[in-house]
């Protein structure tokens, strides 16, 4: 899940710098430079979010398999 957020989140901030380099009528340098910063930066961030966001999903599901299991070996010892 994390690579998934990092391949969405990094290419969006990317194409939202150069567009506000566009805007904004700034260098073409400094333009891909911030460019290049944030889909660096966006792209970690959304593969660290992205872990969380699986590790999270994963111990619920987990959880809820064992809550459910639990209940039918209540069921089947009564």
């Amino acid at each position: 899940m994390g690579r998934n957020y990092a391949s969405i989140l990094g290419p969006l901030a990317l194409a939202i710098e150069l567009i506000r380099g566009a805007v904004m009528n700034f260098s073409p340098l400094e333009t891909f430079t911030w460019a290049w910063m944030a889909l660096m930066v966006f792209s970690v961030l959304g593969y660290v979010i992205g872990g969380l966001a699986g590790r999270v999903v994963e111990e619920s599901v987990r959880q809820r398999i064992e809550s459910e299991l639990a209940a039918q070996g209540e069921g089947k010892a009564a």
